[in-house]
Formats: structure tokens, C-alpha cells, sequence
């Protein structure tokens, strides 16, 4: 490792996957009542909340002020949060204000943009999604940790000839974004961005495409190869952006492996990979795959039957559709055990939050659990959802935690919805529409209306402050029962 790398490397403790420290651990870990059945309420961002028969929620002012003597007591809530790698991180940088006591649990099955050409040739698990959380939470309280970040967020040309000479520029030390970055950091980045420059040339035959390419998930790939862990990888790369300690970036699933995940559709269709389930990667006149994928809003052509289930199949052998059954990493186990909250996020809702609701043991674990659990409704239709309303949402999540359509039948569930979901959280004036009496069928009727934003590109959005102040409104009333 030191030959490598050429100077004294930043000490690597044991990898949290494995061996992590119980950092969300809270004093107000004791036993709590169940999240009580509300009335539906609007939060704006002024955490008014309309006038209601039953007892409103407490205000927010003083949260966290030490003379607001009734919650001075309360310590900093830990959260558990499912997504992806896109959506949630708009509302990062918020929430960091206001908690870093946070398990982010992202899926490792992504194989859309440059993540599909590491996949593709050098395998092992997706990391796009990982890599861009840990870049949301790294630090930017001095020049150096900018210049680090910049690095690691820079992205080559679209244009294949410009990305590979802007590469070797950068793996050769003569890059301008080398600027800023000290000799231990620069040779530390630089030592692997070179492993992973021998292990693309080891592949000669596989012609690697460097468009588009993202420096931070080839320093990722070229961690993982050589520690011979993904965790450990997550470890080092929140280490040199100088994430939270108290931060943790968790793979639903620990591998050093390619997983492909797959949709059934009600219709019977099978579609393989991420991907191709939510946005499917344009092609140019000679049928060439672009790495740039397309996120804006309706973009895609809406899928010919509903999403059924989504599971996970292997990508080797003959037999391309079997289903198989990952385990889940026993930190993300950990942690939901013991945090104040559990959040299921915006975004792609099959493709980011349900690959790691699946897993065995996941829905079991926050089945026990007395604390709130939050559903943050989408504010627009993606190709995954076209049509659903609020409570189809609850269902999914519901499907997925149960296992319901799994082709497993020692391991299925059959929990309520209201033991996954208690509060729903939805933007005011979205697309999605609030089916109030469904909600209340499954005995969900703590829905919460929050201010929001339109985005040209992906069309209704949270606005960040006021999503925030929801999830601090959620678990001061929690924290103070």
C-alpha cells in the first residue's frame, strides 16, 4: 500500500460494513409508543399547520435552541434513509444542517452512465449512486476540501477523443483540477485513479469508453479492485472527502460482485436492468450506447404494463433470468434497529428504494420497530409510476418489504402497510394524486403537505428547507413522548 502510493497513506481502520461502530446509537433508544394516527396536515415552510379537531403538531420554534426549555432535552434524532442517488440528494445539504446521525442505504444495481462501462468491463457492483452521496456529504469548509471535491465530481467530455486525453491529463498529475490538492491527498487520489488505469489496460479487448466518465467512480473502482472490498472502498472515499464521521454511507448489499436487477410487469414482461427499467439509454444513427443518461422529466416512453415486483437475477451463466437472492448488509440491519426514524425517499420508486427493500430481513426488522416511518410521495410521474396515486406508493413499498411476489415462499411476509409506512409526506400542488380514503383504509392518515418547488427539467420538487423542517417536526414529536 505505501509503495503504491508513494507517501504515508490516510490510516484504514476496518470497514464499517463489517465491523461498523453503533454511531446512531441515541440515548432515546428506549422503547416508544407507536406513532400516533393524525388528522391530514399541510406544512409550509412557515410550519403553520392547518386548523384540525385533534391535536395539532407541536411548533417548531426553538428546535434545537437550548433556552426552549420543553426539548432541550432532546438530543440529535438519527435517521435510516432509502434512496437513490439522484432525487435525495437535492435535500443533502438541508439535512446536514440539521442531522448528520444518518444511515444513507443506497442500491448497487445501478448500470446506467459511466457506471455501465466500469461494470461492463472490469464488473463488480455499481457505484454511481454511492459515490454521489458520498460527494453530497463531503466537506467544504476550506479551499483544499473544494479542489477535492471538484476532482472527484469532474466529469470528461462527452466527446470520447477530448474525455481520453483529458484522463490521461489527469492520472499523469498535469490536470488544472490537480490545483488546490496537497502532495498526501493528490498522491493518495492519484494512486488509485492509476490502479484503475492498469486494470482498464489488462482489458485491451473491452476498448474502454471514457465519455462522460466520472473521476469518482473510477477512484471508486480502482478502491474497490484494490482492497478487495466495497466497503472498505466506501471507507477510504469517505475519508479523503471528509464525510460526517457520524455520516454513513451504507450498499444495501456488501459484493464485490455485478448484480442485475429485473422487473416483473404485470402483463408477464420481463425487463433486464436498472437501466432499461427506468431510463433507458439513448443510442446515436449507428446504434452506439450514449453514457449519458437521460433524467428529464418524460423523457422515456411509459412502460406497456405496471411494475409488478422487482427482484434480482444473475448476470452469469446460461440461464440470464434466474431470480437470486442477495444478502443484505448487516450494517444497514444494524442501524434500522436502532434509529429514530426511518425514511423511504423520493425518486425512482422501483429502481432506487425497492432493490433494498426486497432483501431478506429488511422488511422484518422495521416491521418491529415503534418509530416513525416516513414515505416521501414523488412530486411527478417517472416511467416507473405513470398513473399511481399516493396510496399505490404505500403498496409498493408494502409488496416489497413483504416480499410479496418473490418467488420464495419460505421467506414471505404478510405485515399491514400502516407497519411500514405511518406518515406520508407529499409536495404541495404535485402530480401524484392524494387518495385520502385509501390512506385511511390502511390506517394512514398522518399525511403531511409540504411546500414545494417546479424544476424545468424533472417538474414538481420539495423545496429543501421545508421538507427538512417536516422531518424535524416528525421527530420532535416522536423524541418528546
Amino acid at each position: 500500500m505505501r509503495a503504491l502510493l508513494g507517501v504515508t497513506p490516510l490510516t484504514i481502520a476496518s470497514p464499517p460494513c463489517r465491523t461498523s461502530p453503533n454511531i446512531l446509537k441515541s440515548a432515546s433508544l428506549k422503547s416508544r409508543p407507536c406513532w400516533p394516527a393524525m388528522t391530514f396536515h399541510a406544512l409550509h415552510e412557515s410550519v403553520q399547520v392547518l386548523p384540525s379537531t385533534t391535536t395539532a403538531l407541536p411548533s417548531l420554534s426553538g428546535y434545537g435552541d437550548t433556552s426552549a426549555t420543553s426539548c432541550s432535552h432532546i438530543p440529535t434524532p438519527s435517521l435510516l434513509v432509502f434512496s437513490g442517488g439522484t432525487a435525495f440528494n437535492g435535500v443533502v445539504e438541508e439535512l446536514k444542517k440539521f442531522t448528520t446521525r444518518v444511515a444513507h442505504v443506497l442500491p448497487v444495481s445501478d448500470d446506467g452512465g459511466s457506471t455501465s462501462e466500469i461494470v461492463r468491463v472490469l464488473g463488480g457492483p455499481a457505484v454511481g449512486d454511492i459515490r454521489s452521496r458520498c460527494l453530497r456529504l463531503s466537506d467544504e469548509s476550506t479551499s483544499e476540501a473544494m479542489a477535492v471535491k471538484r476532482m472527484l465530481g469532474h466529469r470528461l467530455s462527452l466527446i470520447e477523443g477530448e474525455a481520453k486525453a483529458e484522463w490521461y491529463e489527469i492520472v499523469e498529475g498535469e490536470h488544472a483540477l490537480w490545483q488546490g490538492v496537497s502532495g498526501p491527498y493528490r498522491e493518495t487520489i492519484r494512486a488509485f485513479l492509476v490502479h484503475f488505469q492498469t486494470q482498464i489496460l489488462r482489458h485491451p479487448h473491452a476498448r474502454f469508453k471514457f465519455r462522460n466518465g466520472s473521476i469518482g467512480n473510477f477512484f471508486f473502482a480502482g478502491a474497490r479492485i484494490f482492497l478487495q472490498s466495497l466497503e472498505a472502498a466506501i471507507f477510504l472515499y469517505s475519508r479523503v472527502c471528509q464525510c460526517p464521521t457520524d455520516s454513513l454511507v451504507l450498499p444495501a448489499i456488501c459484493t464485490n460482485d455485478r448484480l442485475t436487477l429485473g422487473s416483473e410487469l404485470l402483463n408477464g414482461t420481463i425487463i433486464k436492468g436498472q437501466n432499461e427499467i427506468s431510463h433507458p439509454m439513448n443510442r446515436d444513427t449507428n446504434g452506439v450506447i450514449s453514457h449519458a443518461v437521460n433524467k428529464v422529466r418524460h423523457s422515456s416512453s411509459a412502460l406497456p404494463s405496471p411494475i409488478k415486483r422487482i427482484f434480482y437475477m444473475s448476470s452469469e451463466g446460461t440461464n440470464l433470468l434466474h431470480e437470486v437472492f442477495p444478502v443484505v448488509n448487516t450494517a444497514v440491519l444494524e442501524q434500522l434497529r436502532q434509529v429514530d426514524a426511518v425514511v423511504y425517499g423520493m425518486g425512482s420508486l422501483y429502481t432506487s428504494i425497492c432493490p433494498s427493500l426486497v432483501l431478506r430481513g429488511v422488511g422484518e426488522t422495521i416491521a418491529r420497530r415503534t418509530c416513525p416511518k416516513i414515505l416521501v410521495i414523488n412530486g411527478s410521474y417517472d416511467r416507473e409510476t405513470s398513473g399511481m396515486a399516493a396510496s399505490d406508493f404505500v403498496t409498493a413499498v408494502n409488496n416489497a418489504l413483504n416480499r410479496k411476489y418473490c418467488n420464495d415462499p419460505q421467506h414471505l411476509l404478510q405485515y399491514p402497510a400502516s407497519q411500514f409506512v405511518n406518515v406520508v409526506l407529499v409536495p404541495k400542488g404535485g402530480e401524484i394524486l392524494v387518495d385520502y380514503d385509501r390512506l385511511t383504509a390502511m390506517n394512514i392518515s398522518n399525511v403531511m403537505e409540504v411546500t414545494s418547488i417546479v424544476d424545468e427539467r424533472v417538474g414538481v420538487i420539495y423545496k429543501p428547507k421545508a421538507l427538512i423542517s417536516a422531518l424535524k417536526r416528525i421527530l420532535r414529536q416522536h423524541l418528546v413522548e
